[in-house]
């Protein structure tokens, strides 16, 4: 251990403190005795402490311990992290007892695996999750860096095979290198095999519909051979040809033609034999193709849409039909159509993510949306709070219409432990949302089961406890196994009890009853009491049979759901159709409202309707035609960058057979269809993206003879429907870039706004895309990745390290450096702690004397045994010499009071006697005088005392009376000081 100051140069100030201690000590001092060493002795002590605070003392000890931190690349090209784990676990065994190990792992991002400690690392060590599509070594070694918490012998170890593709490993090394931190390096081997990689594919951006174009194609190879090259247009194959690969790059060009308008992305994808890795096999390219539009038909019953069909051929509009299970999964693919159209679609017939995907279409891309009528559509398909509700001009909640019978509804939920994660999240979301259509006056009540029912809402009327019954659903756990007779049982119970016009139950489940009878008495007593119940099997591990049965006993709905996410929609279309009240069947002629550029397709009178599905218009929506409750019959409005319409009725004839027979039906739909078309003719900007890594930087110019706005953002969404909205920045006149990171690779669509979300009318609404094939992981190396890896350890003073020697890792040189405890704090506490002695042994007037002789008799009893034993012979001459020393203070008193008076040893005329029973003020801690008889007052002497034989000069002892009386009287004075 050793002892270092910051600033020695104050320690001169010791000199004058041990001077000025000195000088007090030898020059007249209030305090006498022991008293006074203490007071000299306690002040040097106090400005001692606080001058080694100034000078910042401190002490150190070497420290020669190593801190070591392995850095690993656990991106998808590490093919055999395993073997790298088990060799750092093996070089951890030749660490010294005092050197500490941490690990991080790294992949697009990092993690740490363990901090730095004593502790030997696993060969199992590596258990975070990392995303492995990308390799970013620079962000791993500045995590590794941070965990660094003394000042030498620091070692980084990076294991990887060097390609990186996002980030710069170079720059951090050169602030690793600047804070004394050597990297060594273990370079994982690379495999050598046979691999083909697609590395791009280019088409033109724009092209018109039946324009010829040419695939560009580039294609890397580790062999050579021969395969076939195929080309898709929106995953339906356009065309193959046979190619022969050399070693290394390959381009072809490839003959292609625009068939249908619409934003298309287009594929290559090469097949080779002896092809060791398909996951680089295939990129991307997208390209818009302007002419006719295209509409997508989605029909809820199968050959229901001929009259909308003919009303599209009569405007020359394409279209496709698809069933509601059809609909795509991928953004792309709703881009590339002008509208979509729901005819007479229930809600549970469409997935929650083919919701989302349509409503972010219309808002962001300008894809049109129309919903025709049916008994199946709007409320009564369950649409209430769904995204597809969000886009339409109208409202599923019929607020301020028409009388609703009450209703009183049993929610029976399987709770067991087979629904845990999403079914029991789907099912209570379910659940709430039907909580949310029901009125004041309906009675609900809630029954989860598993093994035995438990009632997480008793039926009770809703008033105005919704947030609590929704804040009760929410809280459901799940756990147990399934049995479901007790809960309908329960429920049925329950149900009887409840005054309402309609009783009705929904039963959800996942699982099989452990018990399947007793339930015809249950049925026949809901018949008798006009109760109904729906089923809801959800997956095939549900009891369907039994299910669909009890469904068909009480009149009610069987549905068996694959797609978990459809459930809430499920319950809300229950939910309305208990009511009934939505559908409205009585034949009325419709009353034009507003019009607007529709006025001339609806004049000349209106044919009669003989029913549609009820719903609000929004506050915003233009209502076109009503009817006389009034409901609205046709809306319109504008959603973002799209535009929406609803038609209440519908165009199968049930509802509409004057309509769809009146000779103007063709021309008034074809111009609704038209109305929702994205209003944009020719985009005035052109988009160029580039990919480096994860990052994608874009290049937007404007059109020449357009005036550029001041400021511009692109929307990109990845398939996964996250939206990043990236600011571009105008470099120069009618150039804009910008950049934006991914995480994961894919296909991603770019929609141009205004910067304050103002959107394009003149085409940057229509947007485009770009695409990350796969992972950079997978891309061919085409240069050598350890020569970065060694320039990364010579940069910073480490070692290329070998696979074969584990044991090699610890044997760098040892630096000692310090190890410094700085002293200030508690230097400065002493120093507050002896100032209070300080003050005690000046200020307070304590027998210290016999408190330190107690203490020190605590401390060794055997003293206080040995001072005892004495005590009674001693008692006769203590007692005579305390006379003795009562006398002597007696004559000092006289001889000082006689000096002053100047007149002998006698106190003046007129001064009253001391009272020497009073004991000194401020003594030095010994015991009072003993009172002494009063006796005469002695006349005044007429010269000054003789001195005796061996005596004192005057003063010395004559007057033993008056010497006492100085020293009480200077005592008094001291104590008032």
């Amino acid at each position: 251990m050793g002892v270092q100051f910051n600033h020695p140069w104050v320690l001169l100030l010791l000199i004058f403190v041990f001077a000025g201690a000195f000088y007090a000590y030898r020059s007249d001092f209030r305090l006498s005795g022991g008293r006074k060493k203490w007071a000299v002795a306690l002040r040097v002590t106090i400005v001692t402490l606080l001058i080694l605070a100034l000078a910042g003392f401190q002490t150190f000890t070497l420290v020669k311990n190593k801190e070591v931190v392995f850095l690993l690349d656990r991106s998808a090209s590490m093919e055999d992290t395993d073997s790298a784990l088990a060799w750092a676990a093996k070089a951890s065994s030749g660490k010294a007892e005092q050197d500490s190990m941490g690990m991080v792992s790294a992949g697009l991002d990092a993690v740490i695996e363990k901090n730095l400690d004593p502790l030997q690392l696993e060969a199992s060590g590596a258990r975070a999750e990392v995303n492995a599509a990308f390799t970013h070594l620079e962000q791993g070694l500045q995590l590794a860096g941070s965990l660094f918490g003394g000042k030498g012998n620091q070692r980084i170890i990076v294991i990887s095979d060097g390609e990186e593709n996002v980030g710069d490993v170079l720059s951090a090394a050169r602030a690793l290198k600047n804070r004394g931190i050597a990297v060594d390096v273990l370079q994982a081997p690379v495999k050598e095999r046979r691999d083909a990689a697609v590395e791009s594919l280019r088409i033109p951006e724009k092209l018109y519909r039946a324009e010829s174009f040419t695939f560009e194609v580039s294609i890397r190879s580790t062999f050579s051979g021969s395969g076939e090259l195929r080309l898709y247009e929106d995953n339906q194959e356009i065309g193959r040809k046979t190619v022969t690969l050399d070693r290394g790059e390959n381009r072809f060009a490839l003959q292609g033609l625009a068939r249908e308008p619409g934003l298309h992305r287009y594929r290559a994808e090469i097949f080779m034999d002896g092809d060791e890795q398909a996951a680089n096999n295939a990129n991307y390219a997208f390209t818009r193709v302007t002419g006719s539009p295209k509409v997508l038909i989605v029909e809820g019953k199968q050959g229901t849409s001929s009259n909308l069909e003919n009303a599209l051929k009569s405007g020359l509009i394409q279209y496709s039909v698809i069933e509601p299970g059809m609909l795509p999964t991928e953004m792309a693919k709703y881009a590339g159509f002008d509208s979509i159209i729901f005819n007479n679609v229930s809600g549970e017939q469409v997935g929650g993510k083919q919701m989302e995907l349509i409503e972010q279409a219309v808002r962001s891309y300008g894809v049109g949306f129309m919903m025709v009528g049916g008994e199946d559509s709007f409320g009564m398909g369950g649409y209430f709070k769904t995204p597809i509700e969000k886009l339409l001009p109208v409202s599923m909640e019929l607020q301020g219409k028409r009388e609703i019978p009450s209703l009183g509804l049993i929610l029976v939920i399987d709770r067991s432990g087979s629904m845990e994660g999403d079914n029991i999240r789907l099912a209570k979301e379910s659940a709430a949302r039907t909580v949310e259509m029901l009125r004041s006056k309906d009675t609900v009540g809630v029954v989860a089961f598993d093994d035995r029912p438990w009632w997480v809402v008793e039926p009770t009327k809703l008033g105005d406890q919704k947030e609590d019954v929704i804040a009760k659903i929410n809280s459901i756990p799940s756990a147990g196994g399934t049995n479901i007779y007790p809960a309908v049982a329960d429920a049925t119970d329950k149900l009887l009890e409840i005054e309402a016009q309609r009783k009705h139950i929904i039963l959800l489940t996942d699982g099989q009853s452990a018990v399947n009878s007793g339930y015809d008495e249950l049925l026949n007593t809901m018949k008798d009491n006009h109760m109904t119940m729906s089923t809801v099997a959800v997956g095939d591990g549900a009891d369907t049979q039994l299910l669909e049965s009890l469904a068909k006993g009480a009149k009610g709905r069987y549905y068996f759901v694959k797609d978990a996410t459809t459930l809430p929609t499920i319950f809300s279309r229950e939910a309305a159709m208990i009511a009934r009240t939505y559908i409205v069947d009585k034949p009325f002629v419709p009353a034009l409202v507003q019009p607007g550029d529709w006025r001339e397709s609806l004049s000349g009178g209106l044919p009669t309707i003989y029913g549609y599905v009820a719903t609000t218009a929004k506050s915003t929506a233009q209502t076109v035609l009503a009817s006389p409750e009034p409901d609205p019959l046709l809306a319109r409005w504008q959603y973002g960058s799209g535009r929406t319409v609803a038609w209440t009725s519908d165009l199968t004839g049930k509802w509409s057979r004057d309509w769809v027979n009146w000779p103007g039906y063709p021309n008034l739909f074809a111009d609704m269809v038209k109305w929702t078309f994205p209003q944009f003719a020719a985009s005035p900007f052109e988009v160029n993206t580039t990919v480096q890594g994860n990052e994608v930087y874009f290049e937007v110019a404007a059109a020449e003879g357009t005036a550029p706005p001041e400021e511009l953002e692109a929307i990109v969404t990845g398939e996964d429907l996250s939206e990043v909205t990236v600011s571009l920045v105008q470099t120069s006149p009618g150039v804009y870039t910008g950049v934006t990171s991914v995480r994961d690779p894919g296909s991603f669509l770019l929609h141009l706004q205004g910067k304050h979300g103002d959107e394009m009318r003149d085409g940057g609404g229509t947007g485009t895309g770009f695409v990350i094939p796969y992972s950079p992981e997978y891309r061919i190396v085409t240069e050598d990745p350890g020569e970065k890896l060694a320039k990364l350890a010579a940069l910073t003073g480490g070692r290329e390290l070998n696979w074969e020697e584990p044991g090699a890792l610890f044997d760098f040189p040892v630096q000692p450096h310090k190890s410094l405890r700085s002293w200030e704090r508690a230097l400065l506490i002493a120093a507050l702690l002896l100032w209070l002695a300080d003050i005690a042994v000046r200020r307070l007037a304590l027998p210290w004397g016999r408190m330190a002789e107690q203490l020190a008799a605590a401390a060794m009893p055997w003293r206080r045994a040995a001072r005892a034993a004495t005590s009674a012979g001693a008692a006769p001459a203590e007692a005579d010499a305390r006379l003795a020393r009562l006398a002597a203070r007696k004559a000092r008193t006289a001889s000082f009071y006689g000096a002053d008076a100047g007149s002998g040893d006698s106190p003046a005329p007129g001064t009253p006697a001391p009272d020497l029973a009073r004991p000194p003020v401020g003594g030095t801690g010994g015991e009072p005088a003993r009172p002494e008889p009063p006796r005469a007052k002695a006349a005044p002497p007429a010269s000054p005392p003789q001195e005796e034989a061996g005596g004192a000069g005057p003063g010395a002892g004559d007057a033993p009376g008056e010497g006492t009386l100085g020293r009480l009287l200077e005592a008094k004075r001291r104590g008032k000081r």
